[in-house]
């Protein structure tokens, strides 16, 4: 594949993974939140496709088609399953409003942009956007966690900064070895699994899974 078709590619995959983060925290309802979720990992896994085949790395090709098969099927298909059977209801209550979060999360890209740029010069990358994209979608994802109440919508912030991770990976070392991708993506499994009998859990017991709630047991 020619180099700038490949460059191209993969920046049209990073950059289409920041937008679904912003859309992610721009999401007022939970199903908006998991489809876009969802649609960032197709975009993940496409990147993963593009370096295999630009590559001719044959363990990329399968680590991108487990992350189809975990991220854009599994693990949404269980969070929506999750999401049904506590009733957990269509909003996504957060702390902070939409147009603040947007405000914020592009403050971070920006930060992201000026402090990864002088390492971008010094590493050998696939390109020179990734590990700033890499780096924005960690520190969405981190504030996702930090203000988002219901518990299955801080699973998808940490799942949107394993993703995050995944790309910077990719885009600097071309993947780790592949018994390393596949016990991470296993873990990934065990993540959503264990938050999802968590937020089960909550709801049995406090009819809600606004872990808000949760700090006035201190009291």
């Amino acid at each position: 594949m020619d180099a700038i078709l490949t460059g191209n590619l993969i920046d049209l995959c990073a950059v289409a993974m920041l937008l679904l983060s912003l859309l992610a925290m721009a999401a007022s309802r939970m199903g908006q939140l998991i489809n876009a979720f969802a649609i960032q990992s197709l975009f993940l896994a496409a990147l993963a496709f593009v370096v295999g085949f630009s590559t001719g790395r044959f363990g990329i090709f399968l680590i991108g088609g487990i992350a189809f098969g975990v991220k854009v099927i599994f693990i949404p298909w269980f969070l929506r399953y999750t999401s049904f059977r506590i009733k957990a209801g269509s909003e996504v209550d957060s702390s902070v409003g939409i147009p603040s979060s947007l405000l914020i999360s592009a403050a971070l890209i920006i930060l992201s942009y000026f402090v990864t740029t002088p390492l971008s010069d010094s590493i050998d990358m696939i390109t020179v956007n990734c590990l700033a994209i890499s780096t924005s979608m960690i520190m969405i994802g981190l504030f996702m966690m930090a203000t988002r109440k219901k518990a299955i919508a801080m699973a998808i912030g940490l799942l949107t900064i394993e993703n995050g991770l995944f790309l910077g990976v990719l885009s600097i070392s071309y993947g780790m070895p592949l018994l390393v991708e596949i016990g991470i993506f296993f873990d990934v499994v065990m993540v959503a699994v264990i938050v999802g009998i968590f937020a089960f859990r909550i709801s049995e017991t406090f009819n809600t899974i606004d872990v808000s709630f949760l700090r006035r047991l201190k009291d």
